[in-house]
């Protein structure tokens, strides 16, 4: 089973789907808290941002799929990967700070790269329809 998402970042919008195949009680507690508002950070090609969940490690991944959404528990953080980020040892390898865990995935991630997501910039998530 998936959750349906819109995901606002400025005025550009993303469908995304939140999936219980790796992490199902991280899933839940992120359904639990939507909708979630809060601002944009970027390291490399991950925009990550802060939401009000904490939870443990779940199957957690040290390397990731582009399009993946994790949530990060060090940071309490939902993290969008759409290409490398700076610790990442090769051009396709996309490695998060610390592990992940793997919640959804976003439609689209080559979108995020034309758009540039600002840090600072609002972003909204909400179930779809």
């Amino acid at each position: 089973m998936e959750t349906r998402l819109n995901i606002e970042i400025g005025a550009d919008e993303f469908k995304a789907a939140l999936t219980k195949r790796l992490s199902p009680k991280t899933v839940e507690a992120l359904v639990e808290a939507l909708p979630i508002e809060s601002e944009a950070k970027k390291w490399g090609d991950e925009i990550y941002f802060d939401v009000p969940v904490d939870m443990a490690e779940e199957n957690a991944q040290e390397i990731v799929s582009k399009g993946d959404i994790g949530y990060w528990p060090t940071g309490n953080a939902l993290c969008i990967f759409y290409g490398k980020t700076p610790i990442s040892e090769s051009e396709t390898e996309i490695r998060p700070v610390s592990a992940v865990n793997i919640v959804g995935s976003l439609e689209e991630p080559d979108r995020l790269k034309m758009i540039d997501p600002k840090t600072g910039e609002k972003i909204r998530i909400v179930m779809d329809g």
